[in-house]
């Protein structure tokens, strides 16, 4: 097994024992479908013509990378940097860049497997159909994790501690969830309201993604607001970002 492999098992053998993480970044989800599920009564013409529960698929999608992006992955990287295990792989062949590509590796890994989770059960149980679009969903998909996990990196780079990491990575979480639609649906909003959604990054991941759900290719303008985020995260988490 590979260095970056023996990482990522130990990376997700440490996130394991945070069972409250693992609750709300993959069970309450499940919970909330199953919620919105029952509570579906046909189709909703403030909702665009979908049921509820439809309505709701997309935005439990990015409560998943959200919780992840933003609050798991900086807690855990910036608890790495307290307790010194950065600096001292940087003393070693490893290499604590290794680390960082673990640790994105298990947070990416689970967000897709919570993904097809949400995807089955809500076909399963409550016949939402899968993306029709499917080249567009797993592209828009992409572009959400990315800038979830690029601003999760920058949260990382300029707190001090993994308890404020954890608190920003909360402040950040809820404006960047009621813009996705988490306690008004996008289709409900109103136009200015939508307009603000559209250009954060959660808001234009959903729309991607619902668009792609409907079976039409994501908005161009949605995903080059998501690349957008992506690309300035990413570059501010390079300069920014501190071993030690």
């Amino acid at each position: 097994m590979s260095a970056t492999a023996r990482l990522a098992l130990t990376e997700w053998r440490l996130l394991r024992r945070e069972p409250i993480v693992l609750f709300f970044g993959l069970a309450f989800p499940m919970l909330l479908l199953v919620v919105m599920g029952i509570a579906s009564d046909g189709a909703d013409r403030d909702l665009g013509g979908l049921r509820l529960v439809e309505a709701y698929v997309p935005i439990l999608i990015a409560f998943n990378l959200a919780m992840f992006g933003i609050s798991v992955l900086p807690s855990a990287l910036v608890g790495h940097r307290e307790r010194g295990v950065l600096r001292r792989l940087a003393t070693t062949p490893v290499g604590p860049r290794r680390l960082l590509t673990a640790q994105l590796s298990v947070t990416s890994a689970i967000a897709v497997a919570a993904v097809i989770a949400v995807l089955v059960v809500a076909r399963a149980a409550f016949g939402v159909g899968p993306p029709a679009d499917a080249a567009g969903f797993v592209l828009a998909f992409a572009l959400t994790a990315a800038a979830m996990l690029a601003i999760g990196l920058v949260i990382a780079s300029l707190v001090p501690t993994s308890r404020t990491a954890s608190a920003v990575g909360t402040l950040t979480w809820f404006p960047l969830m009621f813009f996705a639609g988490l306690w008004i649906p996008r289709e409900a909003m109103s136009d200015a309201l939508l307009a603000v959604s559209d250009v954060t990054p959660l808001g234009a991941g959903v729309g991607a993604l619902q668009d792609a759900m409907g079976g039409a290719f994501p908005d161009p303008l949605r995903l080059a607001v998501l690349a957008a985020y992506a690309a300035v995260a990413a570059v501010a988490a390079t300069r920014l970002f501190r071993w030690e």
